[in-house]
């Protein structure tokens, strides 16, 4: 079932600027109000296979009066494709933190998508980021998490690094695809297959799979019940990566009772799939929860 709302515009990023950190060169973007006082900061971290471009719209609908901050993972994005630099969850997990540091934020508010969600949440239980806020969507924290394709790329990557150029990438927008409930536009898939396109963007795609492990996660769902700062939970009722009775387990698990945001007929991209709802809960949870609360 097609959505009813338009998709989110191709691409609304500056160039990144790149830093370094923990040893890995990443792709980073910052959005400055035009005020002179930011009422707040605003961390977004995207999740697998997307890159910070997933998170454009909502960056640039909140940077009218916030201080907003993306990254591109190192292995995604315009971040390094080195395979000598690790893309585990457990490496993000440390550099994000390290990276928060770099960028001087003490107490920021969080938003993270799918893997990214693994990748805040580790950062904060196990690293020791503190947030003034976490709103967690569509995320890859509790099991099962994996699907079939990443059991078979994790036991045939140096099979799937060898397919035919035009082959990979009519793979990768299919995989992408469908991760929506509705039809993305040619231009989203445009965006958010772009990285993962010529050989070394093909290499680092089914590298980035194949490292993904839901051992990495495990230490941090042990642990969810230490979160120190107000969350809040988004899905799609229709996702068809995450079902969505994670969303109540999760809220279970998470201190407080956390709001659960379910998004009807909308998959596993809500910012892109129904940009307008992600702003607006977005906006009514920093205004009551967050760092621009009062």
């Amino acid at each position: 079932m097609r959505t009813s709302e338009p998709h989110t515009p191709e691409t609304l990023l500056p160039d990144p600027v790149h830093v370094t950190v923990g040893g890995a060169r990443i792709a980073t973007y910052v959005l400055t109000p035009d005020r002179e006082t930011p009422v707040g900061d605003v961390v977004f971290c995207h999740g697998t296979p997307w890159s910070a471009q997933v998170w454009a719209a909502a960056a640039r609908h909140l940077g009218s009066g916030r201080q907003v901050f993306l990254w591109d993972m190192p292995g995604y994005g315009r971040s390094s494709q080195d395979p000598e630099v690790p893309v585990d969850l457990a490496s993000q997990m440390s550099r994000f933190a390290e990276l928060l540091a770099h960028w001087g934020l003490e107490r920021p508010d969080v938003v993270a998508h799918d893997i990214g969600g693994a990748v805040a949440l580790g950062a904060h239980l196990l690293h020791g980021s503190e947030y003034a806020g976490l709103f967690l969507w569509d995320v890859v924290t509790l099991d099962p998490w994996g699907s079939p394709f990443f059991r078979l790329v994790a036991e045939h990557t140096d099979v799937f690094t060898q397919l035919p150029a035009a082959l990979h990438a009519a793979l990768v927008r299919e995989y992408i695809a469908g991760a929506a409930h509705g039809e993305l536009t040619a231009g989203s898939l445009d965006v958010l297959s772009e990285p993962w396109l010529g050989s070394r963007g093909q290499e680092a795609f089914y590298r980035q799979i194949s490292a993904l492990r839901p051992e990495h996660t495990r230490a941090v769902v042990a642990r969810l019940g230490q979160v120190r700062c107000p969350v809040a939970i988004g899905w799609g009722a229709q996702d068809p990566w995450i079902p969505v009775e994670q969303a109540a387990r999760l809220q279970e698990l998470l201190p407080g009772n956390p709001p659960v945001h379910l998004l009807d007929d909308v998959g596993h991209l809500a910012p892109i799939e129904a940009p307008s709802r992600v702003f607006r809960a977005l906006g009514d949870w920093l205004a009551g929860s967050g760092s621009g609360g009062g």
